[in-house]
């Protein structure tokens, strides 16, 4: 299966650039655009999930963009706690929507999971949020009130919202589907092949 990869600039609504790479395969069956982990912790486009998922899934035939958060390496702006990032994973999906007709889903690992579970766009699929951090950074998301699936991974030792917290936190969510990755904690080391697997499956892609 050939995958071309692209060098992205994405352009924000209120008038940013920002730096990304997408893999897209021959006829792709979807499509994910991926948030990074939160910048002031060193997290980028490069982190070893956000990569996992970035080649794990093109190399199932899924389309894929990752993309730096405004203020993050090569992406103009400055960091906005999470807030105007939203506009960002917003651009993405535009992004990612001008290289494939191939259904779109938002992704995000940590931080970045939580600035996807909060962005929605008309043509969005749903939502995929590995290690979301609800606990540590509450508040409504607008995943929450939506029918289009969420899928959420939470680590079974997350050390920052475990799988009782994080359940608090989701209660009442439409069209939600949690899977626990018991043995793991919060940065999944050892644990990408999984991540992987439950992103494929949630995509509804044979195993």
């Amino acid at each position: 299966m050939a995958i071309e990869t692209h060098q992205v600039s994405l352009h924000t609504a209120d008038g940013l650039a920002l730096v990304g790479d997408a893999l897209v395969p021959d006829a792709p069956v979807a499509a994910v655009a991926i948030c990074h982990p939160h910048p002031r912790f060193g997290g980028n486009r490069f982190n070893t999930v956000v990569d996992a998922l970035h080649r794990g899934l093109s190399a199932r035939g899924v389309a894929t963009l990752r993309f730096d958060f405004r203020g993050v390496d090569g992406s103009e702006g400055v960091h906005d706690g999470g807030d105007a990032e939203r506009i960002d994973a917003a651009a993405a999906l535009a992004a990612l929507g001008a290289l494939t007709d191939a259904p779109i889903w938002l992704a995000g690992y940590s931080f970045g999971a939580a600035v996807a579970l909060d962005t929605a766009t008309p043509d969005l699929r749903g939502w995929l949020a590995v290690a979301p951090p609800l606990a540590a950074m509450p508040g409504s998301r607008r995943a929450a009130a939506d029918d289009r699936p969420t899928h959420l991974l939470v680590a079974g030792h997350d050390q920052f919202s475990p799988p009782a917290p994080t359940a608090e936190a989701t209660a009442g969510w439409l069209a939600t589907t949690t899977s626990v990755l018991a043995s793991a904690d919060h940065f999944l080391a050892g644990h990408l092949d999984r991540v992987v697997a439950w992103a494929i499956d949630a995509l509804g892609l044979d195993a």
